[in-house]
């Protein structure tokens, strides 16, 4: 009877630890292949499900992480597991050599993000999945950066980035995973050609600044020119100007003279022909005074002139005198009839 009891009490606990065994959590974003009798049987989605020990158990899948080791580098560890994650998950893939079409070794390191959609393809259309995606992220990022040259492969990291992501993403989706982004993270040319291309960047600076130097002084010496174009212009219009007006004022002073001295010879006209003389004579000897009076105007002069036809002078002054004493006894004879009245 005793043994009877112990026996049912070790079938009852192999029970308990058989139901229990049985019994699987999966956490939620995480799923389960399980395979009874090592053949595919059904899929567990997140909660508390029930499972046959012995006869069913959930198949392994590698899994990658990496983790920060006591010195803060980081480190990649490869785990089996029997849940998979859902989530989108970034793989660091280590630093790599890559050739350009130029033939320069460049270092390049890349970010990977991708996404398990389908569970069931992950694990049995691919051995490894985290080596296959790295590998073959290697082996299309070399084929990529191959085509391009170093100075392309600088400047179109977004160009790069899209065709990884698009040779990826095709090559990936029978494994039942979705590649969302690659991002290159760095690119590292050799020591010798980061030196030739600073000095490169260098001399394309200074002469930037060669250019816009000699830029500026030709516009300096255009606004000059202009400015001294300008200057003449106006001072070229202000002397003409004046000449104009000087030409107006001295046409006017002539004008005046004209008519000052035409004013003169009229009234000395009048009175000529009141003493019945020949106004022509009188004039002509005053001109003719005068004109050698001007000839013997200079300075500190010694020469005596004397005319050819001195009696033409003399007769010119004889009639002046005429003229004179004719006036005068004029104006005695006013004189007188001014005393009688």
């Amino acid at each position: 009877m005793m043994s009877m009891i112990i026996i049912l009490g070790i079938i009852a606990l192999l029970l308990i630890c058989w139901i229990i065994a049985g019994i699987k959590i999966v956490q939620q974003s995480e799923t389960m292949i399980i395979e009874r009798l090592g053949k595919y049987n059904r899929t567990l989605s997140s909660g508390i499900k029930i499972v046959l020990p012995v006869i069913e158990k959930p198949r392994c899948v590698m899994w990658r992480y990496v983790k920060q080791d006591f010195h803060g580098n980081s480190m990649v560890v490869n785990l089996m597991r029997n849940r998979i994650d859902l989530r989108e998950t970034v793989y660091d893939f280590p630093k790599q050599n890559v050739i350009t079409r130029d033939n320069v070794v460049t270092e390049l390191n890349a970010l990977l993000y991708f996404q398990v959609i389908d569970p069931v393809k992950s694990i049995y259309e691919i051995a490894n999945l985290p080596d296959a995606i790295e590998k073959l992220t290697q082996t299309t990022l070399r084929n990529v950066i191959g085509e391009m040259d170093l100075d392309q492969t600088l400047t179109s990291r977004d160009t790069i980035n899209s065709k990884l992501r698009a040779v990826l993403d095709d090559a990936t989706h029978k494994w039942g995973v979705k590649v969302n982004r690659v991002e290159l993270q760095d690119i590292n040319p050799p020591h010798d050609i980061r030196d030739a291309m600073e000095k490169q960047m260098r001399a394309e600076r200074d002469r930037r600044a060669i250019i816009l130097e000699a830029e500026g002084t030709k516009a300096q010496l255009v606004l000059e020119a202009e400015g001294q174009k300008a200057a003449e212009i106006n001072q070229a219009e202000g002397e003409k100007q004046a000449q104009i007006l000087i030409a107006e004022g001295q046409a006017q002073a002539r004008l005046k003279t004209a008519q000052a001295e035409a004013a003169a010879i009229e009234a000395i006209t009048k009175a000529v022909k009141t003493t019945g003389a020949d106004p022509v004579n009188y004039l002509v000897a005053i001109r003719y005074i005068d004109a050698f009076k001007d000839m013997v105007n200079g300075e500190d002069s010694k020469v005596v002139y004397i005319p050819y036809e001195a009696t033409a002078v003399l007769s010119s002054i004889g009639g002046i005198k005429d003229l004179l004493n004719i006036t005068d006894k004029k104006n005695k004879n006013n004189d007188d009839n001014d005393i009688q009245e």
